[in-house]
């Protein structure tokens, strides 16, 4: 773990700056994010139903996530703009009720380039775009939908390598 003089986005006069990756080696870089939106049961089931009046609520959500993961540079400051070379996207239902009887939609992405810095921000950010695409395109009829746990899951490639959760954090 880094301390917090090790932080590289702040200059030596704690000023924030976007750190140069001139230097650094192309590597192949794959980030792996998730996240889950809860929901009411007759939410879920509309989605899969297709009444929802906006439309198809998980291929637009899967639109931008893409979309998202291209532009993360232009959301997140200090983020460099990277040439993804694949973005993939998939939505697994939870339909065990938690404790309010809500259900809901883990999405998850895959973000990939070959680069001198990682694509965990572009993994996240798609995730965080595809929850609240799903949000805004239900929120007519479920205005208590909560968006949760958006984490980097897994990220491989670069000099520290391979990072999961859980494993040894």
């Amino acid at each position: 773990m880094n301390e917090p003089n090790d932080l590289t986005h702040f200059s030596a006069e704690g000023r924030a700056r976007m750190v140069d990756v001139s230097e650094k080696a192309d590597t192949r870089r794959v980030a792996i994010a998730s996240g889950t939106i809860r929901m009411n049961p007759a939410t879920l089931e509309r989605i899969h139903a297709g009444t929802i009046a906006k439309g198809n609520v998980l291929a637009v959500a899967d639109v931008a996530a893409v979309m998202a993961a291209k532009r993360t540079s232009e959301t997140i400051p200090m983020c460099h703009s990277l040439p993804l070379s694949g973005v993939e996207v998939s939505f697994a239902e939870i339909t065990e009720p938690d404790r309010e009887g809500c259900v809901g939609i883990k999405a998850t992405v895959t973000a990939s380039c070959v680069g001198p810095t990682g694509v965990e921000m572009e993994a996240l950010c798609a995730v965080s775009a595809a929850l609240l695409t799903i949000y805004d395109m239900c929120k007519a009829i479920d205005r208590g939908m909560r968006i949760e746990n958006v984490q980097l899951e897994e990220k491989r490639g670069g000099k520290r390598g391979v990072w999961v959760r859980g494993e040894r954090e």
